[in-house]
């Protein structure tokens, strides 16, 4: 069974940002009611947040695949098989960075605001947010970039001229 297979795509760069900014912001167990985790858990589901993290692990099986296969091409099917199996048993830890995620998102609204989210992304219009945000999101993303470029070809521009009209008013 092929490791990809497993997994759905996602933003791995993301995803390892997030995670490096994880560890000042993790609860201690026990800081929470398990009501209010699973209200939180509910948010995450019904926003299908955690779809930008389904590539953790295919992409560090690959990166660790390639790295052992550049040191030792003779021994490239073994290198497949041993990473495949050690990212499968590396997934059934997925839960971890859940709970984690479930305590970030507690820790930012209360179980009642939780309660409040869960049931607007549940509604048909929280579920067309949370269909179309990524997108949406990447779009104006890039809108703001364009006009961010546009704006600064026309700002060098406007000082250009102006410094020209003034060196030339000098010159007189």
């Amino acid at each position: 069974m092929k490791l990809t297979s497993i997994f759905s795509s996602g933003a791995v760069v993301a995803a390892t940002l997030f995670l490096a900014a994880l560890q000042p912001v993790q609860a201690q167990d026990g800081e929470f009611s398990a009501s209010h985790i699973e209200a939180a858990r509910k948010v995450v589901t019904a926003t299908k947040a955690m779809g930008a993290f389904d590539d953790i692990l295919p992409v560090l099986a690959e990166q660790t695949r390639t790295l052992f296969v550049q040191a030792d091409p003779a021994r490239t099917q073994e290198i497949v098989d041993v990473t495949s199996e050690a990212a499968l048993k590396l997934a059934a830890r997925r839960s971890e960075l859940n709970n984690t995620i479930y305590q970030i998102w507690a820790r930012r609204f209360s179980e009642e605001e939780l309660k409040e989210l869960a049931a607007f992304y549940e509604s048909p219009l929280g579920s067309k947010l949370a269909d179309n945000g990524p997108t949406i999101t990447a779009l104006a993303i890039g809108a703001a970039r364009e006009w961010q470029n546009q704006m600064s070809t026309e700002l060098v521009a406007l000082v250009r001229e102006e410094l020209d009209k003034r060196s030339a008013a000098a010159a007189q």
